[in-house]
C-alpha cells in the first residue's frame, strides 16, 4: 500500500500477529515519530543508542529499519494543517510496534491531544510505565533503589470519557433534573456534571494484561489500586472484576493475600503470584514509605495519571520516565514528559524518558538482551557524574554534557562490553534476597506486616473463614458438638438440602434447643436444630453493610457466597477485631 508522504523501507519485514501472538523478525520495521520541541534531539540521540546495543547484543544479525511517520508539527507541515493524519494512524497499526517523541496539541477550539487521539483511535487500553531507580539519578528518597514497579493504567474510562455538561447549558439541566427528580440525587444547585463509566470488559482486559505481564516477568505481586470504599460501583467493580480475573482465568498461578496470610502463614508458594488490592490514598503512602512491597499496579484512568507522574518523581523525574500504550498488540512507546519548546534544538535535555521507552520497546519484541546492555550500562555513565544539564546541577562535581554527548557516553559503554550474564545473576540474587526478608517479616508478624504494607479489609471477603466447617443434615447433634469442639469453632455451616438451602448450627441452638429441653444430643439430628435458610451476603459486601445487617437481624455471624455457593464465613466477631486492629473501615 503506498501512502502520501511515510515511506516504508524496502528493506526488513513487518512485525506479524499470528495465533494471538506477534512474531518479531530479526529485521523488523519499527515506526518512529520525531515529536514536536525536544523531540527531534532526544530522538536522534536515542535511535543511535537503540541501533548500538541491538548491533552489540546480537553481533550484527538483527537490526531494526526505522520507519518515520508524522504526527504534531511536522505532520501538520506536511498534511495541509493537520496534526493526526490518518495514514500514519493506519502505519502504526500495520507495523504493529513504534515509538514516539513528545507532542504538541495545537491550542484552539476543535484539536483533540494527540496523545488522546492515539489511545482512542488505535484502542491503546494499557497505559503502561514502569518506574525504578538507576544507581547515580538523584533521588528525594532515601532508599530510592527499593522502587522498582510496573503500574498498568487503564486508558478508555473513567473520567477521561469526556463526558460532560457545563453549568448554564440545556444539557446540564437535563441531566441535573433527572438526576434529582428520578434518582433523588442530591447536589449543589449550578453544578457542573461529569460521569464516570468504569466496565467490567474495560477493567478486566487492564487486569488481564497485568497479570500477564507478572507472570511472563517473574513478577511476584499485582497490586489492585481503587477507590472502591467510596466509589462502591465504579472503582470498587474494578477492585472486583481485576480479583474475579484472577482467580477464573489465571487460577493455577494466582492467590489472594488473604490466602498468602491465612492459608500459607506468610510464605509465598513457589510459582504463586499474590493478588492484592489497596486504596488509593493509601498507595500513595505506601509508595514513599514501603515501596518495595509492590510489582506491579492495575489501576484505573484517574488514579493511574497521579501514581505514575508521583512515584516516577521519587526516582528522578519524568526526565527518565518511560511509558507505553498498549493495546491487545498494537503498541505506541512514548517519551512521557511535554515539548520543552525552551530548549529546543539546543541539544542540551535528558534522553532518559525516551531512551527507556525504547528498552521497554526492545523488552516487548523479545530483545531482552539489547534491552538490558542499556539499563546496565546506564548507571555507570551517570555514576560517573556525564549527566545532561538536569541532572548536573544536583550532582556534585559532575561533568555536564549535551544531548548527543550523552548518547556517545552510552554507546561507548556499550561497545566496551558487558558482562551481561554476571550482571544479570548478580541483579537476580539481590532480588531473591529481598524477597526472602520480606518472607521472613511476614512469617515473624504477619499481623503488623499486613497493618504496615498498607492493607485494610473492606469487604466480607478480606475479613472471612475460607475453610469452612460443616455438618450433613443427617448427622447427629453429638457428632456437629464433637467437630466444634475439635475444631474450636462456635458453629459449622449444615450443607444443602434437597431444596438446595444450606443452613448453620451455631453452640447457641443447642444449649437452646437442645440441653435446655433436655433432649440427649445423641438422638436429635443436625437438620432438626439448623436454621434455614441460611443468611447469605455476597463477597464483596462492604462491612459497614455486613455490620448494618448482623446489627439490625440480631445476627451474630453471616454466610460468604460467591457464584450461588457458600465460600466462606464471618462473624461479628471478625468484625470487631478488624475494627480493633484497622480502626475505620469506611473513609
Amino acid at each position: 500500500m503506498s501512502y502520501r508522504h511515510i515511506k516504508i523501507p524496502t528493506t526488513g519485514e513487518k512485525i506479524s500477529i499470528k495465533d494471538g501472538k506477534m512474531v518479531v523478525p530479526d529485521q523488523p520495521i519499527v515506526g518512529y515519530v520525531e515529536g514536536d520541541g525536544i523531540g527531534p534531539d532526544i530522538t536522534k540521540a536515542c535511535l543511535r543508542i537503540w541501533d548500538a546495543a541491538v548491533d552489540k547484543a546480537y553481533g550484527g544479525k538483527r537490526k531494526i529499519h526505522w520507519c518515520e511517520t508524522y504526527l504534531g508539527e511536522k505532520a501538520a507541515g506536511l498534511y495541509d494543517g493537520n496534526y493526526c493524519p490518518d495514514e500514519t494512524l493506519k502505519v502504526l497499526q500495520e507495523l504493529v510496534v513504534s515509538i514516539k517523541g513528545p507532542l504538541t496539541t495545537p491550542v484552539g477550539g476543535g484539536f483533540r491531544s494527540l496523545n488522546v487521539a492515539l489511545r482512542q483511535d488505535l484502542d491503546l487500553y494499557a497505559c503502561v510505565r514502569p518506574v525504578r531507580h538507576y544507581r547515580g539519578v538523584p533521588s528525594p528518597l532515601k532508599h530510592p533503589q527499593k522502587v522498582d514497579i510496573v503500574l498498568f493504567r487503564e486508558n478508555t474510562e473513567d473520567v477521561y470519557a469526556g463526558i460532560e455538561y457545563k453549568t448554564g447549558t440545556p444539557e446540564n439541566a437535563k441531566i441535573a433534573k433527572f438526576l434529582r427528580e428520578e434518582m433523588k440525587a442530591k447536589f449543589f444547585e449550578g453544578a457542573g456534571i461529569g460521569i464516570k463509566p468504569i466496565s467490567e470488559f474495560g477493567s478486566k482486559r487492564l487486569v488481564r494484561k497485568a497479570i500477564q505481564y507478572a507472570v511472563d516477568n517473574g513478577r511476584e505481586s499485582v497490586t489492585l489500586v481503587h477507590k472502591g470504599n467510596i466509589q462502591k460501583f465504579t472503582e470498587g467493580a474494578f477492585r472486583n472484576w481485576g480479583y474475579e480475573v484472577a482467580r477464573d482465568e489465571f487460577g493455577k498461578v494466582t492467590i489472594t493475600e488473604e490466602q498468602l496470610y491465612g492459608e500459607f502463614k506468610g510464605k509465598l508458594p513457589e510459582g504463586k503470584i499474590v493478588i492484592k488490592d489497596r486504596i488509593a490514598d493509601i498507595m500513595f503512602q505506601m509508595m514513599l514509605l514501603r515501596p518495595d512491597e509492590f510489582d506491579v499496579i492495575a489501576t484505573t484512568n484517574l488514579n493511574g495519571d497521579y501514581l505514575s507522574d508521583a512515584i516516577a518523581a521519587e526516582v528522578g523525574g519524568m526526565g527518565i520516565a518511560p511509558g507505553a500504550n498498549i493495546a491487545d498488540h498494537v503498541a505506541v512507546f512514548e517519551a512521557t514528559h511535554g515539548t520543552a519548546p525552551k530548549y529546543a534544538n539546543q541539544n542540551k535535555v535528558n534522553p532518559g524518558s525516551l531512551l527507556f521507552s525504547g528498552v521497554m520497546m526492545l523488552e516487548y519484541m523479545g530483545w531482552k538482551e539489547a534491552a538490558d546492555l542499556i539499563t546496565l550500562v546506564y548507571p555507570e555513565v551517570v555514576s560517573d557524574g556525564i549527566v545532561t544539564y538536569d541532572f548536573a546541577r544536583q550532582i556534585d562535581g559532575a561533568t555536564e554534557v549535551g544531548t548527543s554527548q550523552f548518547a556517545d557516553a552510552l554507546i561507548e559503554r556499550i561497545k566496551g562490553g558487558v558482562d551481561l550474564d554476571a550482571k544479570r545473576k548478580a541483579q537476580q540474587e539481590q532480588l531473591a534476597k529481598e524477597r526472602k526478608q520480606r518472607e521472613i517479616r511476614r512469617l515473624l508478624q504477619p499481623l503488623e506486616e499486613m497493618i504496615e504494607s498498607g492493607r485494610v479489609p473492606h469487604t466480607v471477603g478480606d475479613l472471612m473463614t475460607r475453610s469452612l466447617i460443616t455438618a450433613t443434615d443427617d448427622e447427629t447433634i453429638e457428632s456437629a458438638m464433637h467437630t466444634m469442639t475439635d475444631n474450636g469453632v462456635s458453629s459449622v455451616v449444615v450443607e444443602a438440602n434437597a431444596k438446595g438451602e444450606w443452613g448453620i448450627l451455631t453452640r447457641r441452638d443447642i444449649v437452646s434447643k437442645i440441653v435446655r429441653g433436655g433432649q440427649n444430643p445423641a438422638h436429635v439430628k443436625v437438620k432438626d436444630v439448623a436454621s434455614r435458610p441460611i443468611v447469605s451476603v455476597p463477597v464483596e459486601t462492604s462491612i459497614r453493610e455486613a455490620a448494618k445487617l448482623l446489627s439490625e437481624n440480631n445476627f451474630s455471624r453471616l454466610t460468604v457466597e460467591q457464584g450461588g455457593r457458600i465460600i466462606g464465613i464471618v462473624t461479628e466477631t471478625d468484625i470487631f477485631n478488624a475494627a480493633e486492629k484497622f480502626g475505620s473501615l469506611g473513609d
